[in-house]
């Protein structure tokens, strides 16, 4: 069996919706975080703790965790999704791709992890650059997480049933019986 490369365009759109949901639960997150930034100044009382306000102290410990969850949601949103959805985000679902292994088999954790850490390179400004350089530049569209974790993404084909296949088949002559002639 062999698989069809996904294109840049396929491969676009895909990003381009897990980007949006990304951005969305980011948005999300920041609003989150301020309201509760604000609850926790206006609700905290001034004790000292030496020479810091205790609550400058939980305003940091909130930004710290927000930073913390910041990079999970965008690592852990490829990483889980592609992980429990067998090579697919929500993005790849609707522009149907997967990633899978280069030899075809399903990709694993640890090709996942590999192709989803390197992506915070891809979006450096000078990697991004290279990025789109290295992937215009080969026939399989592959970005730098590709190579490093020896992935493709592919386009899905949709399932094949027995049903389709026997609408292909030529029609079966019918059987003359022996002997007989109109």
């Amino acid at each position: 069996f062999g698989y069809t490369v996904a294109g840049i365009g396929s491969r676009f759109i895909g990003a381009l919706i897990d980007t949006s949901l990304l951005v969305l639960a980011l948005l999300l997150l920041n609003l989150a975080i301020w309201l509760l930034l604000g609850w926790l100044s206006a609700n905290t009382p001034p004790v000292s703790l030496g020479d810091e306000q205790a609550s400058d102290w939980v305003a940091g410990l909130v930004i710290a965790l927000y930073a913390l969850i910041n990079f999970g949601l965008i690592w852990g949103y490829y990483l889980l999704f592609e992980l429990l959805w067998n090579g697919q985000t929500p993005g790849k679902r609707l522009a149907h791709t997967q990633v899978v292994q280069a030899n075809g088999s399903p990709a694993g954790f640890t090709d996942i992890a590999i192709r989803n850490l390197v992506r915070i390179v891809d979006f450096l400004p000078v990697a991004y650059g290279l990025g789109l350089v290295v992937m215009f530049s080969n026939r399989r569209a592959r970005r730098l997480g590709d190579f490093a974790a020896n992935t493709l993404v592919i386009r899905r084909q949709e399932g094949v049933k027995l049903s389709d296949l026997a609408a292909t088949l030529p029609a079966k002559p019918e059987p003359q019986a022996a002997g007989l002639t109109p």
